[in-house]
C-alpha cells in the first residue's frame, strides 16, 4: 500500500497539474488560432489578451510566477493595450475587414508549422543534456530569474529597454506627423472655400 501510494504518477496516471496544464494549453492554442484568422481587428486583440494570460496560467502550473507575472504586466497589460491604441488612433474599422485576410493561408500555415518544429528541435537539442537541480531554489522564481537576469544577461536585458523606448518615441512622433498633416490639409481645403463663397 506504501509503495502504491508512493509510486512515481507515470504517463497513464498524469497529476491534476498536468491535466491543468494540457486544458489550458488546448484553450491557449485554439485562441492563438482565432487571434490570426479572425477578420475582426478588435476581436484579434481580445483574443491575443486570451491567448497571452493562458500562456501566463502555463507559467504558474509551470512554477515560474515571475515569468508569469511578466507575462502578465508587460504583454497583456502593455502590448495589448497598446495595440488597441493603435486601432484607435489608425481608425481602424470596428466590424468585419474584408482587407486583413490576405489569401496565403497555405503559405502561412506551413511556415508556422516549420517555425513550430525548429523551435522544437533547437529547444530539445540545446536542453536534451541539462538536469534541474531539485534540492536547490525553484528554476523559473524570483530569486533564480533575478539571479541570472543581472548577472549574466544585463546588457542585451537594458539593449531591449532601449528599444522599446526608441519604439514608443518613434509611434509619438509618428502620429503628431499625421496629426499636423490632417490639421493642414482641413485648413487648406477651408481656405479654399472661403474665397468661393466671397465671389457668390
Amino acid at each position: 500500500m506504501i509503495l502504491a501510494a508512493t509510486a512515481p504518477q507515470g504517463f497513464l496516471s498524469p497529476t491534476g497539474v498536468e491535466i491543468a496544464f494540457l486544458l489550458v494549453g488546448i484553450a491557449t492554442l485554439g485562441a492563438a488560432v482565432i487571434t490570426v484568422t479572425t477578420k475582426q481587428l478588435v476581436h484579434a486583440a481580445l483574443w491575443l489578451v486570451v491567448a497571452l494570460g493562458g500562456l501566463a496560467v502555463e507559467y504558474l502550473l509551470l512554477t515560474a510566477e515571475f515569468i508569469a507575472w511578466v507575462q502578465v504586466l508587460i504583454y497583456v497589460g502593455s502590448v495589448v493595450v497598446l495595440l488597441l491604441f493603435g486601432l484607435m488612433l489608425t481608425k481602424a474599422p470596428i466590424g468585419r475587414s474584408p482587407d486583413a485576410d490576405s489569401g496565403n493561408r497555405w503559405v502561412a500555415l506551413a511556415v508556422a508549422i516549420a517555425s513550430a518544429g525548429a523551435l522544437v528541435w533547437v529547444v530539445v537539442d540545446a536542453f536534451r543534456t541539462q538536469w534541474i537541480d531539485l534540492d536547490g531554489a525553484p528554476q523559473g522564481s524570483t530569486e533564480v530569474t533575478g539571479s541570472i537576469l543581472f548577472r549574466h544577461w544585463v546588457l542585451p536585458f537594458e539593449a531591449l529597454s532601449v528599444l522599446l523606448l526608441a519604439a514608443l518615441v518613434g509611434a509619438i512622433v509618428l502620429s503628431r506627423k499625421n496629426g499636423e498633416n490632417e490639421t493642414d490639409s482641413t485648413a487648406s481645403a477651408a481656405s479654399r472655400v472661403t474665397p468661393d463663397k466671397e465671389q457668390r
